[in-house]
């Protein structure tokens, strides 16, 4: 079966969208729908000695309305000296340390003009950090020349690259239908996501942190952390 992805750009994302990554054939980054503040196309959690921190970049000119793919990023501010700053804070005591901040460094010195280059930069470099060799083709749902939006778009985006496997997470549950996959010969799984714990700094384990937190703890050895699998649409929602 040709497994499918679909996923708006994120910036250095958390395990989950790795586990994603990891059962992909075909990876279509989602970068023609509107950017919505508070997405985490350009923000991510980390962990840090006074909680929870908010790893963001910052935006320039935003206007209501625009695609991911047009946001640009505003470097009038030195906002990656700032991010490393606090990662090298936070994470000072973690074994891999060094491992993850070489890893955001390499990110940071690509060019990026919009934050779906930039957290796109970053979903690859957290591929070829834990030596993935899933997806085998990155696309662009800009490029595809699908219309629509929701549900049918996103059936017609996996039929034009001949999937029959659609992977998706959990929020995917509130729209898609379903039963319209199915006649279309598409099977809809949804990830089962494992949330396994592995050492952490600063209190009690968390998953829904940036994977740079599992670079920091545990180096390539996280890999095996990155491993749960995914579910019939039916079997997930009984």
């Amino acid at each position: 079966m040709k497994a499918v992805v679909i996923s708006q750009p994120m910036f250095f994302p958390w395990v989950g969208l790795l586990e994603q990554m990891r059962l992909a054939d075909v990876w279509v980054h989602y970068d023609d729908v509107q950017f919505s503040k508070g997405s985490f196309t350009n923000r991510v959690q980390i962990k840090t000695a006074q909680g929870s921190h908010w790893l963001t970049v910052p935006l320039r000119d935003l206007r209501l309305g625009q695609l991911i793919k047009d946001v640009a990023v505003d470097d009038r501010q030195d906002w990656r000296k700032k991010h490393l700053t606090t990662l090298a804070q936070a994470y000072a005591k973690a074994p891999r340390c060094d491992e993850m901040l070489a890893l955001v460094e390499g990110v940071y010195r690509q060019p990026a003009a919009t934050t779906s280059e930039l957290a796109i930069a970053s979903l690859r470099a957290l591929r070829d950090y834990f030596g993935f060799e899933r997806p085998a083709e990155w696309l662009f749902s800009s490029q595809l020349g699908v219309d629509g939006s929701g549900s049918p778009r996103v059936l017609e985006v996996v039929k034009k690259l001949d999937g029959t496997r659609y992977v998706t997470g959990h929020g995917a549950s509130n729209y898609l239908d379903h039963e319209g996959f199915d006649s279309a010969g598409v099977r809809v799984e949804y990830l089962d996501y494992h949330k396994t714990p592995y050492p952490q700094l600063h209190g009690e384990f968390t998953p829904f942190v940036s994977a740079l937190d599992l670079i920091a703890n545990r180096g390539r050895d996280g890999r095996e952390v990155i491993a749960s699998d995914a579910v019939y649409w039916k079997d997930f929602l009984k």
